[in-house]
């Protein structure tokens, strides 16, 4: 399998329940729910996104023949010393993340960190699942370290979630024009539903990628 990945990149993980851990990000391209063009977002299923996942032109990004290829690319990025972890994002990462790749992220000794929109199965030997489910999607993935979920979303309940088997369950302020006031709404929510926890965007606190 050839793999098409936006960008690779050392940063750290900014927002839910691994927030201020250092990470290589593994964005590939590609999404089910939208194309990533401006023209189509009003007509997207998830019009909301805020990453660039078309193409394969951003910093460390290409078409990786193998799984070992991508892997070491990875690795590259890591400074040495600590954990290393991978995060495989996008887009939506699980439309290439297979077990192959799987198998040479852990023979570079990473952990893996995956989120995903939960409308496909995962595959096995992920470390931390992070589950972001968008309105009118059906949700198959329903186990993982967290689902996350962003908020408020017309025609979206967070209850519907709450019997999920997931370990942390996080609210995370919609981005865009409305953004204080989305967060003062999940900051709310939070205090009044205590099984949920607030997740903030702290990477873009500081301008980081």
């Amino acid at each position: 399998m050839t793999y098409s990945v936006k960008e690779i990149f050392l940063t750290v993980q900014g927002e839910g329940g691994q927030a201020g851990r250092p990470a290589v990000f593994c964005r590939f391209a590609g999404c089910n729910l939208w194309s990533g063009l401006e023209r189509d977002r009003v007509s997207a299923i998830c019009n909301f996104c805020d990453t660039d996942f078309i193409g394969t032109d951003g910093p460390g990004g290409g078409k990786f023949r193998t799984a070992e290829a991508l892997a070491q690319a990875v690795a590259g990025q890591w400074p040495g010393g600590g954990t290393p972890l991978v995060v495989c994002t996008g887009g939506e990462p699980l439309l290439q993340l297979d077990a192959e790749l799987i198998a040479a992220f852990k023979s570079a000794g990473f952990e893996i960190a995956v989120e995903s929109n939960g409308t496909l199965k995962a595959p096995d030997g992920i470390d931390w699942l992070t589950v972001s489910p968008k309105a009118q999607t059906e949700i198959v993935q329903t186990t993982g370290e967290e689902l996350k979920l962003v908020f408020p979303q017309p025609g979206v309940d967070p209850t519907r979630f709450e019997d999920l088997d997931f370990k942390r369950f996080s609210l995370q302020p919609m981005d865009g024009p409305n953004q204080m006031e989305n967060a003062q709404a999940a900051f709310e929510y939070c205090l009044a539903h205590p099984k949920w926890s607030l997740s903030l965007q702290t990477h873009k606190w500081i301008g980081a990628p």
